[in-house]
């Protein structure tokens, strides 16, 4: 997948919006993140802690939790290695976070 995939994806889903802040895409829902570009292939995107967890554990080379964002509803994904479905899953379930907040 890639940052135009992305962009695809989570726009299709109902209340996302794009912005650029000092170079870097996000996606937001009523003003709260659900995804942010961080390069071209890594994302930071909310998760909860146990769907956080899920992700790690089936797709370690995909999905990280970075140390600084260990208290945190966030983890990394690095785009690049195939795992397109998972991705997408990772999206929709920041999506549904934001939603319920």
């Amino acid at each position: 997948m890639n940052l135009t995939e992305v962009a695809e994806t989570v726009l299709a889903l109902d209340g996302v919006r794009e912005r650029s802040s000092g170079g870097r895409r996000s996606w937001t829902y009523h003003g709260r993140l659900v995804a942010r570009a961080e390069d071209d292939t890594t994302l930071v995107v909310r998760a909860d802690f146990e769907e956080r967890e899920r992700f790690v554990g089936e797709h370690p080379e995909t999905f990280a939790v970075a140390p600084r964002m260990e208290a945190h509803q966030k983890m990394q994904i690095v785009l690049d290695h195939g795992n397109d479905d998972a991705v997408g899953r990772a999206l929709e379930a920041a999506w549904r976070l934001q939603r319920s907040a």
